[in-house]
C-alpha cells in the first residue's frame, strides 16, 4: 500500500529509502551516543564545573535530541611531565580504540601553557576533531599555528571570557592616547600570552605584572610601578584584588590629577576600598535578567557554582555545543568511514589527512540557549563570546563611594567598541603628564616668592623656560627644592647629592637649574642640548671705593702742619709789625726820609698780616719794609713760604695718584701670587670640584714624574733627562686648593658675599669664585660688588633628566624650536637688561679722567666763602659810613689846625692834593666831609 501510494516512480521510491536511512541512523546515534574526550586542568575549576553540569544537563535533558555515551575525562595538571601526559592520553584513547568507544569530538578546556600546547600537538597527528576552548587570539597557540585548510575545519577553537574582555584595556588604551601603562592581574584572568599581543603597534609602554600575594609585597609593587614613571593603571581581576591593589596605590599616594586607574572583573560586585580619594574607571559584565535567571537554575539544579560564575556558565555552553556539533555530524554519517590511528601506529612519514569533516560549520549550525552572550565565529583566535560591558565611574572618598556615573558600555570586538552615554566621555580621567622638578634657588634663574593667596612660588629664567618648553611638549609639573640645596656632586664612595641623586634615585623626573653639564653626572643622568651660553668661573671682589672729599686739598698736610704754618703766620705777622713800629728806619718813624719815595707803605698790623698773607702767592707781597730788621723777617717768610708752597704742590700731586700705585688683581693668575686676600668657592659647588681636581691632577703628574724619575728599569742617559732642578709642571692649583681650604669653603652664596663686602680694601679681605652667572647677577643688583679677570673653565647649562628618559629628546626639539624662534634671547633679555633688581650705580671715579669735582670742590667753596665775605665787609663798611656819629666843632678845630700845619709844608699842594670843604649848617657849626666821597 505505501509503494502504491508513493506510485510506480523510480525516483519515489529512491528518496524514500533515502529519508528511511537518514531517520535510521539518527536514531542509532541517538541511541548509541556522542562518545567524549575531555581534557581538562585540575586548577580549572569552572571548567571543571561546567564540562560535568553540561553532561548533566544534557543527560536529563533528553529532548536536546543527545545522548552521550562514552566520557573519556584526563585530568591535566600545569607543570606537569609532558612525555608522561602525552603517554597517559596514547593510553586512554587506545582504550577507547580497542572498546570501539572511539572519542567524537575531543574538549581541550586547558588554558594556555606547555601542557596545552601538547593536547594541540596530540589531537594535530592524530587527527582528531577537537573543540578548544583555550587562551590566545590569532598565531598564540604555536601548534596550530599553520593549519592547513582541511584542518581548520576540524581544529577549531573559541576564545574564553577572560581572553575577550581584557581586549577593553587595548580599547581605552588606543581612545585615551595612553603612551604608558600597567596591567595587575590575578588568577582569574590569563594573560601569559598577552605580553605581545595585547598591545601590540600601539605606541605605549607598557608593564603586564601578577598581582602579589601580601599586603606589603604588593605595595613594594605598586611602588616599584610608579617607579618607574608609570601613570595608568588597569587592575585586572576579582573585586577583592581590585580593592587590595586600591589600597596598596592609596599607600603609595597614587591618586590624583597624574594618575589614572581602571578596573575590570569578571563579577558584577561594587568596588570596595579604603581609599582616601580616588576615581576610577571600572568595567565589568552585566547579565540580562534571562541570563540571571537560567544562571540561577544552574546553580540550583547542577551544582555550577564555581566563580567566577561567567567563566563556569561559558564551558557550560561550550560543552554543549561541542557536544550537539557531534551528534549533527554522527547524524550526518561523517564519522562512518572514519579512521582512528593508534598512537603506536602514528608516523610522521605518513600524516592522517581528513577530508569530509568540517566540525567548525557543525559548531555554527548548533541551535542552543546561549547562556551569557552569542559566540561571534570566525578563525582560530578569533571566535569569542559576544558579552558586553557595563562602564561606570566610581568616586571614592575615605573609604566610600561619593558617586557612581554611569558612563556607556564596551561591545566585545577585537577591536571593541566604547559605546559612551550623551554626554559622558573619558576626557576629564585622563591622566596629566605629571613631572616631578627638582630645583636649586640661583638668581635670576630660579627665585622663589610668596605670592598674593601666601602661596610660595618660583619664579626666574630657568621658570620662563619650561613654562615654554611645557607649551611645546604638553605636560604640567610639580616642582621643588632639593633637600640640601646643592646641584651634585659625586663623593669619594660614588655616591650623589643634591639635584642629581634626586634624578638617580627616580624621586624627580627633571632637575632644572643652571645646571653645567660635567663628564661625570653624564654617566648617571643624561642631559638635553645646552638652553645657555657656555659659562665659566670668574671671581668677585669687593669694588674698591676711592674716599672723596671737597676738601681734600687740605689733607695734603697732616692737621698740625696747618697749626705751625697758621701760628707761624700770625707770628711773622706780628713780628714784622713790632719791627717796623719800633725800628727808626722804617717808614712810618722816618716819612720825611721817605717823602720822594713812590711807594710808602706803613706797616700796621693789618698790613702786617696782609702781607704775610698775599707773600704766599703768586701775586706777590707787595712793597716790603723800609728797615732792615724788617725786611729780614720778610725775606725769612718768603723762604719759609716757598718750601712750605713747594711742599705742598708735590705732596698734592702725590696725593692725588698714590691710589694709582695700588696694583689691583686683575686674574686668577694675580689671585694665586698673592697671600693677602683669601679666597674659596661654595662648598659641594661644580667650582669646588673643578679646584679639587685640577689640584688631583697635578699631584697626579708629579706622581707620574717622579715614578718615571726613579725607575730603576730605565736607562741612565733617560733618567737623567728627566733630572731637572725644578718641577716640570705647575703646582698653582695644588697651592690655591690649600689656600682655599685653609680660607674655609662657604657653605652658602649669601655666607660668600658677606664675607666679601667685609673686605678692607681690593689688597685685603675676601674673594669668591663661583660661576659667572651668579657673579654677574650679584655685580647687577649691587653697587659695592664687582667682577675681576675673564672666564675660565666654560661649560654649558642644560636641563637634566634621568638616564634613558625619553624626555631628553622631547626637551632637545622644544629647545631647539625655542632657539630658531629667537625666545630664549627674549629671555635673556628679560632677566637681565630688563631685570627689575638692576641697580642704577654712579660711575665710578675714573683716575684717568683728572680730578673730579669731589675732590677738588672745596676750593670753589672757598671762593665762594670769601666773596660772601666780602659782601658782609661791604655792608658793614655802608652801615659804618652811613650811620657813625657827626664829627663835633672842637673836631673841626683840630682838622682846621691840621690844614694850617700842612700848609705850611706845602704838603697838601704837592703831594697829596688834600682839599676839604667846609659846609656851614647855618647855625655856626661846621660838617666837615671829604671830596667825592661816595656815602
Amino acid at each position: 500500500m505505501a509503494w502504491a501510494a508513493l506510485g510506480q516512480s523510480r525516483e519515489a521510491r529512491v528518496l524514500f529509502l533515502l529519508y528511511l536511512a537518514a531517520v535510521t541512523l539518527s536514531f542509532v546515534a541517538a541511541q548509541t551516543g556522542v562518545n567524549i574526550m575531555v581534557m581538562h586542568e585540575v586548577e580549572n575549576e569552572q571548567a571543571t564545573q561546567g564540562i560535568v553540569a553540561a553532561v548533566k544537563y544534557l543527560q536529563k535533558n533528553t529532548g536536546e535530541g543527545v545522548t552521550i555515551g562514552s566520557q573519556v575525562f584526563i585530568p591535566l595538571k600545569k607543570g606537569d611531565d609532558v612525555e608522561a601526559t602525552v603517554n597517559e592520553t596514547c593510553a586512554k584513547l587506545d582504550e577507547a580504540i580497542a572498546a570501539d568507544t572511539k572519542p567524537h569530538i575531543v574538549l581541550d578546556a586547558t588554558s594556555t601553557g606547555l601542557i596545552s600546547e601538547t593536547v594541540k600537538s596530540f589531537t594535530r597527528a592524530l587527527a582528531l576533531p577537537t573543540f578548544s576552548a583555550s587562551y590566545g587570539q590569532e598565531g598564540d597557540i604555536r601548534e596550530w599555528r599553520d593549519l592547513t585548510e582541511e584542518e581548520e575545519k576540524y581544529l577549531v577553537q573559541a576564545m574564553p571570557p577572560g581572553d575577550i574582555l581584557v581586549m577593553a584595556v587595548r580599547d581605552i588604551v588606543e581612545t585615551q592616547n595612553i603612551t604608558n601603562a600597567a596591567i595587575i592581574y590575578d588568577d582569574t584572568f590569563v594573560m601569559d600570552h598577552k605580553y605581545k599581543s595585547l598591545l601590540l603597534n600601539l605606541p605605549c609602554r607598557h608593564i603586564l605584572t601578577k598581582a602579589e600575594q601580601t599586603e606589603m609585597d604588593l605595595r613594594k609593587q605598586t611602588k616599584r610601578l610608579m617607579d618607574a614613571d608609570i601613570v595608568n593603571y588597569f587592575a585586572v581581576g576579582t573585586q577583592k584584588t581590585i580593592s587590595r591593589i586600591l589600597d596598596a596605590a592609596t599607600a603609595n599616594s597614587m591618586f590624583g590629577r597624574k594618575y589614572s586607574w581602571y578596573a575590570l572583573s569578571k563579577g558584577k560586585e561594587d568596588i570596595q576600598c579604603g581609599c582616601e580619594n580616588s576615581s576610577v574607571v571600572y568595567l565589568r559584565p552585566h547579565p540580562s535578567p534571562d541570563t540571571r535567571g537560567r544562571i540561577t537554575m544552574l546553580q540550583r539544579d547542577y551544582g555550577l557554582t564555581a566563580q567566577p560564575i561567567i567563566d563556569s556558565v561559558f564551558y557550560f555552553d561550550f560543552t554543549i555545543r561541542g557536544i550537539k556539533a557531534a551528534a549533527l555530524l554522527a547524524q550526518e554519517g561523517k564519522y562512518n568511514n572514519f579512521e582512528y590511528v593508534r598512537c603506536d601506529d602514528y608516523s610522521e612519514d605518513n600524516p592522517i589527512i581528513r577530508n569530509d569533516l568540517d566540525l567548525r560549520s557543525a559548531l555554527q549550525r548548533v541551535t542552543m540557549t546561549n547562556t551569557w552572550g552569542n559566540l561571534k565565529w570566525g578563525m582560530n583566535g578569533m571566535t569569542f563570546p559576544e558579552i558586553p560591558l557595563t562602564m561606570d565611574k566610581f568616586l571614592i572618598l575615605a573609604g566610600r563611594t561619593a558617586e557612581r556615573k554611569p558612563l556607556g558600555e564596551w561591545a566585545a570586538g577585537m577591536p571593541g567598541t566604547l559605546m559612551f552615554k550623551s554626554g559622558m566621555n573619558l576626557v576629564d580621567h585622563q591622566a596629566m603628564t605629571v613631572y616631578r622638578v627638582t630645583t636649586v634657588r640661583q638668581a635670576p634663574f630660579i627665585m622663589q616668592k610668596t605670592n598674593e593667596e601666601g602661596e610660595i612660588e618660583f619664579y626666574g629664567y630657568c621658570i620662563d623656560l619650561i613654562n615654554e618648553i611645557k607649551e611645546i611638549v604638553e605636560f604640567e609639573y610639580e616642582i621643588y627644592e632639593a633637600p640640601d640645596g646643592k646641584f651634585g656632586t659625586m663623593s669619594e664612595t660614588m655616591e650623589w647629592d643634591g639635584m642629581i641623586k634626586e634624578l638617580v634615585e627616580k624621586r624627580a623626573d627633571i632637575a632644572l637649574a643652571p645646571l653645567s653639564v660635567m663628564a661625570e653626572r653624564e654617566n648617571v643622568v643624561d642631559f638635553t642640548v645646552p638652553y645657555y651660553d657656555l659659562v665659566g668661573i670668574t671671581i668677585l671682589m669687593k669694588k674698591p671705593k676711592v674716599p672723596t672729599s671737597l676738601f681734600k686739598f687740605l689733607t695734603v698736610l697732616e692737621p698740625e702742619v696747618w697749626v705751625c704754618i697758621l701760628f707761624a703766620y700770625g707770628f711773622t705777622s706780628v713780628l714784622l709789625y713790632v719791627f717796623d713800629r719800633f725800628s727808626p728806619y722804617s717808614y712810618q718813624n722816618n716819612k720825611e726820609k721817605y717823602k720822594d719815595d713812590d711807594e710808602k707803605r706803613e706797616f700796621t698790623f693789618k698790613e702786617c698780616l696782609w702781607f704775610c698773607m698775599t707773600s704766599l702767592t703768586p701775586q706777590g707781597g707787595g712793597e716790603a719794609p723800609k728797615n732792615l730788621s724788617g725786611r729780614l723777617v720778610a725775606a725769612t717768610w718768603w723762604l719759609f713760604g716757598f718750601i712750605i708752597i713747594a711742599s705742598y704742590t708735590a705732596n698734592l700731586a702725590a696725593f692725588l695718584t698714590v691710589s694709582r700705585l695700588d696694583t689691583p688683581i686683575e686674574s686668577l693668575d694675580d689671585l694665586s701670587k698673592q697671600y693677602k686676600v683669601q679666597y674659596a668657592p661654595l662648598n659641594g659647588s661644580s667650582t669646588q670640584t673643578y679646584f679639587e681636581r685640577m689640584a688631583y691632577i697635578e699631584h697626579k703628574f708629579y706622581e707620574i714624574w717622579k715614578d718615571m724619575s726613579l725607575n730603576d728599569s730605565m736607562s741612565p742617559v733617560e733618567r737623567a733627562k728627566l733630572a731637572v732642578w725644578d718641577y716640570p709642571v705647575s703646582d698653582k692649583y695644588t697651592k690655591m686648593w690649600q689656600s682655599m681650604q685653609e680660607a674655609g669653603l662657604p657653605t652658602s652664596l649669601a655666607g660668600a658675599v658677606e664675607r666679601v663686602r667685609k673686605s678692607t680694601s681690593s689688597s685685603e679681605g675676601f674673594a669668591y669664585i663661583g660661576d659667572a652667572t651668579d657673579i654677574r647677577y650679584l655685580e647687577l643688583t649691587s653697587c659695592d660688588l664687582q667682577i675681576v679677570g675673564e672666564e675660565f673653565s666654560r661649560k654649558p647649562y642644560a636641563v637634566a633628566v634621568q638616564q634613558g628618559s625619553p624626555l631628553k629628546d622631547q626637551f632637545n626639539d622644544a629647545i631647539l624650536k625655542l632657539l630658531n624662534q629667537r625666545k630664549l634671547e627674549t629671555l635673556k633679555e628679560r632677566w637681565w637688561n630688563q631685570n627689575p633688581e638692576k641697580k642704577v650705580c654712579e660711575k665710578d671715579d675714573d683716575q684717568s679722567d683728572g680730578i673730579s669735582i669731589e675732590n677738588i670742590g672745596g676750593v670753589f667753596i672757598v671762593i665762594f666763602v670769601g666773596i660772601g665775605l666780602a659782601c658782609v665787609t661791604l655792608a658793614f663798611e655802608y652801615w659804618w659810613y652811613k650811620h657813625r656819629k657827626a664829627p663835633r666843632v672842637s673836631d673841626s678845630g683840630r682838622v682846621l689846625n691840621v690844614k694850617s700845619d700842612m700848609s705850611k709844608t706845602n704838603f697838601g699842594q704837592e703831594k697829596s692834593n688834600f682839599q676839604t670843604e667846609y659846609n656851614n649848617t647855618g647855625d655856626g657849626d661846621f660838617n666837615i666831609a671829604p671830596v667825592g666821597n661816595p656815602w
